[in-house]
């Protein structure tokens, strides 16, 4: 966002405790446990600790400019807490003046024979569906209000972005285009960062009313990089979206794939995704990932966590109250691919005296700054960069041989986490995989 409207957040405005309100992390996995290896004759497995590095992302007044992410060392000694200064205005990540420019990744993968890549998450589709893989996606804000858990739709989303929002609470924006859920929701309210996200894939937006800023952009971009799917004039007697009896207002609003997709077109949105933001590799064999590992991300309303599990090279999603995250529509656990943190600076956003009470934010989502992708077992330091307000977000290595290049993300559902740089997210990374005979893993 741009800086004029920029107020410097108070360290811990937004974040309930201090530091040690943070769960330790720990994740201890024994020899033991890991499968039996059947050999002829006795043979020793030295289990190699590729380290366990403890990386927090925390802001600092007093810092000129912000520091690098750590990675792991050698000895997996912990390196020194990284600090990102807010300062309105700025951007944060590398203090070099130009932005790293994408190229294609060097992880990229040739598509097999009669296969087509979906354009929003990269999953293989059949040739015969090659109308999803480039179907026109459609995003819908999301409520995280513990009584609107467990919520509807989140496993068969593409991408998912969480972001901060007033009070505290996170909010989801979710992206469907390969997969059409018959219940989603519920439904709150658009912010201006999360319609600048949803204009980077030309999509439908739903939602229910919104902050002044944010109802602004979708009048004035609405038919051309959005498609504004408003639940005040969409919802009710229109059937697009309906309150539904088992929950309390506002906590109730919802709506099916078949009924925002009938709505976008109707609106003009049938133009297909064409390219993505992203580039995208096939999982690593088993043996070349790591075992165990976990991200926190502690919102002052829900702390997210994610587990790595080496078996279905996913990142299973656990949230605050409700332990494991399930689908209500699905029943499914939630367990993203890829999980992205992207830093951002967020402060109260500047607002009339009748408006001043809501205590809305404001997010600074244009410019670049540090981010971490999470993917395959790994922990890789990026930079996020979106140039321009119609720009796309790009993800690049921020460091090493591969330093500019995309970041590619794994075939398979994306979460983005947007994390105020004053929120302390965590992460540890996990250990080699014991060789297993006969298998090289999923």
């Amino acid at each position: 966002m741009k800086s004029g409207g920029f107020l410097a957040p108070v360290r811990g405005l937004l974040w309930r405790f201090s530091a040690a309100a943070v769960r330790p992390l720990a994740f201890v996995r024994r020899l033991s446990s890991r499968r039996p290896v059947v050999v002829g004759a006795a043979i020793a497995i030295v289990v190699a600790i590729v380290g366990s590095t403890i990386a927090v992302a925390d802001i600092s007044a007093s810092s000129p400019s912000p520091t690098p992410i750590p990675t792991a060392d050698a000895t997996g000694t912990p390196t020194p807490t990284p600090t990102l200064t807010l300062t309105p205005g700025s951007s944060l990540g590398p203090t070099s003046s130009s932005s790293p420019a994408p190229s294609t990744s060097p992880g990229a993968s040739i598509a097999p024979e009669g296969m087509v890549a979906a354009t929003t998450d990269g999953v293989w589709l059949p040739a015969s569906e090659a109308a999803l893989a480039t179907r026109k996606p459609i995003a819908v804000m999301i409520d995280d209000h513990w009584l609107a858990r467990p919520q509807s739709g989140l496993s068969m989303a593409n991408i998912v972005y969480q972001g901060p929002a007033e009070g505290g609470i996170p909010r989801y924006m979710a992206i469907f285009q390969t997969e059409a859920p018959p219940s989603i929701g519920p439904i709150r309210s658009a912010r201006l960062y999360f319609v600048a996200w949803a204009e980077e894939y030309r999509a439908g937006f739903a939602h229910m009313w919104g902050a002044p800023n944010a109802m602004g952009r979708l009048a004035k971009d609405t038919g051309k990089y959005i498609y504004n799917i408003d639940g005040l004039r969409y919802g009710g007697m229109s059937g697009y979206m309906w309150r539904t009896s088992f929950r309390v207002a506002p906590h109730n609003l919802y709506t099916s794939y078949a009924k925002l997709e009938t709505l976008t077109s109707k609106l003009g949105g049938t133009a297909p995704l064409a390219t993505s933001p992203f580039t995208f590799e096939d999982a690593l064999p088993g043996s070349a990932r790591l075992e165990g590992g976990q991200v926190v991300v502690p919102y002052a309303q829900n702390d997210v966590v994610y587990d790595y599990d080496w078996k279905t090279n996913t990142y299973p999603r656990t949230v605050s109250k409700e332990g494991p995250q399930i689908d209500a529509a699905t029943g499914l656990r939630i367990a993203p691919s890829n999980v992205v943190l992207m830093f951002m600076n967020v402060g109260l956003l500047a607002a009339t005296p009748a408006e001043l009470h809501k205590h809305r934010l404001d997010v600074q989502y244009t410019g670049h700054g540090s981010a971490m992708v999470f993917n395959n077992g790994q922990a890789i330091k990026a930079i996020w960069t979106k140039n321009s307000e119609y720009a796309p977000t790009l993800l690049t290595y921020a460091s090493g041989p591969n330093k500019g290049q995309s970041v590619p993300m794994v075939r398979g559902q994306i979460f983005i986490q947007v994390v105020p740089t004053y929120v302390p997210a965590t992460w540890t990374t996990g250990y080699a995989a014991a060789p297993e005979i006969g298998t090289q893993g999923n």
